[in-house]
């Protein structure tokens, strides 16, 4: 019975220290985060030109998480948090190792998201029987010259092979999986919006529409959709910025931290290249890191002028009818 009231209970002071910090402008931590989410891998097969990995232009170094780690991190969160996402930056299914991880977290909702490169019939069925809760495929194009205008190096074939995989095993074990398609939407896949929306369908999958993160400071014309409702920026003061304020209050910092492949605890999953580490999983336990110097530090600088923090200027949250 008390086991059971840990992460209700922990609900209520996670969002009693937001709610407070935010109204006093001083980092209140009395809970735990609500989720997680642990970086299986930053290796890629793709070269996708606005992500920070595939783009080439991540700085830090490339692994794959070690499952000692993984289950290290399971063993102290699992009494807190109701959600681990199994992907951070790269491909996770890249990791040899993969069903392992879902199989350790089994007892907490689990959502992987994939490029759709490697459901092949045997993954598919792996994924299906495993008791993942959420699988997202990334599906920026219905044709192989729209999708590869983002995607590069990959195969529209290959990810619709793949689709068709999972939803087939999804049906032979009468698994509980959801399947979720994934849209970017950009200038070039806008107007295929209803296409996907009907393969989705068809699948039995929902469709994600999701506005687009832009890294290239000159790109921002080839990429942002005619739709304004898709898109992340606008022009202010003569250059493309992110829509919102930037408010100096940010749930993630109380609720949803990343953890990398090599165990470096993040703030939230805009800091793609680990610009901010607030400690290591193997030095110290969660705890520790969650209320320590540096991530008081950072939780200070954040609400007292947020627009100083530069991963911050990329942020959607708070941003209405826009997705991250």
């Amino acid at each position: 019975m008390i086991n059971g009231l840990i992460k209700p209970v922990n609900v209520l002071l996670a969002g009693y220290s937001y709610m407070k910090s935010s109204a006093f402008k001083r980092a209140f931590v009395y809970g735990m985060p609500l989720a997680i989410g642990a970086e299986l891998t930053n290796h890629c097969n793709l070269s996708c030109r606005e992500c920070t990995s595939g783009s080439g232009k991540m700085q830090r170094e490339r692994g794959f998480m070690d499952i000692e780690i993984f289950n290290r991190i399971i063993l102290e969160m699992q009494p807190y948090i109701y959600n681990i996402n199994l992907y951070f930056q790269g491909e996770p299914l890249l990791h040899p190792m993969f069903s392992s991880f879902i199989r350790n977290s089994r007892n907490i909702k689990t959502v992987i998201s994939t490029n759709g490169h490697f459901l092949s019939a045997e993954n598919s069925e792996k994924i299906a029987r495993s008791g993942l809760s959420k699988l997202i495929i990334a599906l920026d194009g219905i044709d192989q010259e729209t999708y590869s205008a983002y995607r590069t190096n990959g195969s529209v074939r290959t990810v619709l092979d793949g689709i068709r995989n999972i939803s087939y095993a999804k049906k032979k074990y009468n698994s509980s999986l959801k399947i979720e398609i994934q849209l970017l939407v950009n200038r070039l896949n806008e107007k295929q919006i209803p296409q996907i929306r009907k393969l989705a369908a068809s699948f039995n999958s929902s469709l994600r529409l999701k506005s687009m993160q832009i890294i290239s400071k000159g790109n921002f014309e080839s990429w942002i959709p005619d739709n304004k409702r898709f898109a992340r920026y606008k022009i202010r003061d003569g250059e493309y910025k992110i829509k919102s304020s930037i408010p100096n209050r940010c749930a993630r910092l109380w609720f949803n931290p990343v953890i990398t492949w090599d165990g470096k605890v993040l703030p939230c999953c805009f800091d793609k290249d680990a610009d901010h580490i607030m400690g290591d999983i193997k030095q110290e336990s969660f705890r520790e890191i969650w209320n320590g110097t540096k991530y008081r530090l950072f939780r200070r600088v954040l609400l007292e002028d947020r627009s100083t923090i530069e991963i911050c200027k990329n942020c959607t949250s708070g941003l209405q009818g826009v997705r991250y």
